[in-house]
């Protein structure tokens, strides 16, 4: 591998890990007895983001500070337009970046449906983003541990 795939590769499997680290805390909180919903959501957040940011690294697309959703996707489009079209429904996980760990608003605590809805449109994502671009990254992450 040249430095410059390495320079690449580094980060982008930094990004993952961390994300499948957020994707197996969501599920952990979804099969909990006790389902905290802000909790999961906020992690479901995380792990759509931080995808989102490993397939911007790969693609070596300079990318904001940000925890929006859409902001991301636009710039991914940039490498492959059927972000936008496929995969718009994400945003709705921006609110639970940051805004719903210090704001006291229940109202927009989910279901546990709900919550199921976002899990299963987080692996979309992950899958997507994951499809082509990852492939050596995906058969790496079967062979170590995310923990």
């Amino acid at each position: 591998m040249d430095n410059r795939n390495e320079l690449i590769d580094k980060p982008v499997h930094q990004w993952l890990k961390i994300a499948e680290r957020d994707l197996m805390t969501a599920g952990q909180g979804l099969e909990a007895k006790t389902v905290i919903t802000d909790t999961v959501c906020f992690h479901c957040q995380q792990a759509v983001e931080k995808y989102l940011k490993a397939f911007l690294v790969k693609h070596q697309i300079e990318f904001p500070k940000t925890h929006s959703i859409m902001t991301l996707i636009n710039l991914c489009s940039k490498a492959d337009s059927s972000f936008k079209e496929k995969l718009l429904e994400a945003d709705i996980l921006t609110d639970y970046a940051v805004e719903i760990r210090y704001v006291m608003d229940y109202n927009v605590f989910e279901t546990v449906q709900f919550l199921t809805q976002y899990a299963r449109l987080m692996l979309r994502l992950k899958f997507y983003c994951m499809q082509d671009a990852f492939t050596e990254e995906r058969h790496q992450f079967r062979r170590e541990s995310v923990v």
